[in-house]
């Protein structure tokens, strides 16, 4: 079983939606691999911060809230988060061993944070992963501009030691095989 982790697709995140690298072709893919994953059987699992501790991203709030060009199924899966690590604290691990699930695909914003770090403490649980290379997204840092930022994490991520099973970074084309 295979789940698709879309991590911090918010409304906090893209004020303006201009901030975040290819944000609409980025939510784009996302939407076409969800479909497939929906029609597959397979779980789509919507990630949301919780930046209660930080007093942003409160729940029930506008910017807790997904963004609103994202197409979710009424099986679709929502795990709330308080750190960058998906994972950390969170119901997420029981929900994918419950569900047999043993390949992630990760998709997301912030390349540099959240997916990042989740996709490292996914790789310590021994999960098959597959980044969509063209299905994350971040915004310029003081010293390096986002398009560069995501070259350098599929880059990087491409070129780590799995524990166990392999890490891919795949563009949803190849992944869709279309």
């Amino acid at each position: 079983m295979r789940a698709l982790l879309i991590i911090d697709m918010q409304l906090g995140s893209f004020r303006p939606y201009e901030l975040r690298h290819d944000t609409f072709a980025v939510i784009d893919r996302i939407n076409r691999l969800s479909e497939v994953f929906r029609k597959n059987g397979d779980l789509v699992i919507f990630i949301q911060h919780d930046g209660t501790k930080e007093n942003c991203f409160l729940p029930g709030t506008e910017d807790w809230s997904l963004l609103p060009e994202l197409i979710s199924g009424p099986a679709d899966i929502s795990v709330s988060k308080t750190a960058n690590d998906s994972f950390y604290q969170t119901e997420l691990q029981s929900l994918l061993t419950s569900n047999g699930v043993t390949e992630l695909i990760l998709t997301g914003c912030a390349t540099d944070f959240c997916v990042d770090a989740t996709l490292k403490s996914a790789l310590t649980k021994d999960y098959s992963i597959t980044v969509v290379a063209d299905g994350h997204t971040t915004a310029d840092r003081p010293m390096i501009q986002a398009q560069q930022v995501i070259q350098y994490f599929n880059w990087l991520w491409s070129e780590m030691t799995p524990i166990q099973s392999m890490i891919k970074v795949e563009s949803c084309h190849a992944i869709l095989g279309t």
